[in-house]
């Protein structure tokens, strides 16, 4: 692991690089920080790929709960694989640069992901609304057909919106300084990097944040206030008990990934600073997709029966 220091600031119409600063302060933890986030990553593919195996393989597991469980582990692969890897790279090398195509592939694909996330868990929780709302419509309503629409929207609808945000912040003159003061090419600090009059596109990142983040939080928050109230109303202590545990995994989840990126994104611009943004970049890159398989797996007695027959095979 070679040190070879900060690279200098240069011009983008030169170079037609960026640098990835992530966590170029702390030069003495460079190999420290290299093993945690190793290790990180394993866990995180290996524990999410189980969940994924599991959902897939199990006959117990064959019902539309499951089916959202497993998509949204097979997302958070591929959502920490955009990151985490690219981070690794240049702790190892300590070669920070990124070239701009790299740099706007890579913010797509984190815009993409994320918004696949948020609709994804908003999903989950209308199933979840609808089976304990609604239980006598569940079965015709969330059927296999609606369940895998429900699955291909999420992963779609995202997609042009962000495109067409990437393109529209990367189409920006960029001069000065190439240093971007985050582990992985984000919004916010792509844009202060950016020559001239930038107030329309962070006006853009403010709606695409209230639409794709606030919009399903708010969806989520409505569902389960009818959730709750509906459990409160159960004749038995034994039946609101399981029915809180059936929702209380998905709403943990919801708190960590959506409570990070509300405060990231929809913030006051004055209140940013580079620490703060990293650590809550952190948590819904990283914390999230590394609690997701513990809190299901540790919170649900089927998930954990289903991996004892996996490892009884």
């Amino acid at each position: 692991m070679k040190h070879q220091g900060i690279p200098r600031e240069e011009n983008l119409t030169e170079s037609i690089e960026f640098v990835l600063l992530d966590f170029a302060d702390v030069p003495h933890l460079q190999w420290l920080l290299f093993g945690i986030f190793l290790v990180t990553y394993i866990v995180i593919v290996m524990s999410n790929g189980i969940i994924f195996l599991i959902t897939k393989l199990d006959p117990a597991l064959q019902t539309p709960m499951y089916f959202f469980l497993g998509n949204f582990s097979f997302l958070e692969i591929c959502y920490v694989s955009v990151t985490l890897p690219r981070m690794l790279m240049n702790l190892w090398t300590q070669r920070r640069t990124i070239s701009l195509v790299a740099c706007a592939t890579q913010m797509c694909c984190v815009l993409v992901l994320g918004a696949t996330e948020c609709l994804l868990l908003t999903v989950m929780a209308y199933d979840r609304y609808m089976a304990i709302c609604n239980p006598l419509h569940y079965p015709l309503v969330i059927n296999h057909k609606f369940c895998i629409q429900l699955v291909a929207g999420s992963w779609v609808s995202g997609i042009p919106v962000q495109i067409g945000q990437t393109f529209q912040i990367f189409s920006l003159p960029f001069c000065g300084s190439n240093l971007i003061d985050h582990f992985f090419c984000d919004i916010l600090p792509i844009l202060k990097l950016a020559c001239g009059d930038t107030f329309v596109n962070e006006i853009m990142v403010y709606i695409v944040a209230v639409l794709i983040v606030m919009a399903p939080f708010l969806l989520i928050l409505i569902s389960y206030g009818k959730i709750i109230s509906t459990i409160l109303k159960l004749p038995s202590a034994t039946s609101q008990a399981k029915a809180f545990s059936t929702c209380s995994s998905h709403l943990m989840v919801v708190v960590l990934f959506f409570g990070s990126g509300i405060i990231t994104y929809l913030r006051p611009k004055t209140s940013h600073s580079a620490g703060t943004d990293k650590v809550l970049s952190l948590f819904y890159t990283i914390v999230t997709p590394i609690f997701n398989p513990l809190i299901y797996s540790l919170r649900n007695k089927e998930v954990i029966k289903a991996l004892r027959r996996l490892l009884c095979k």
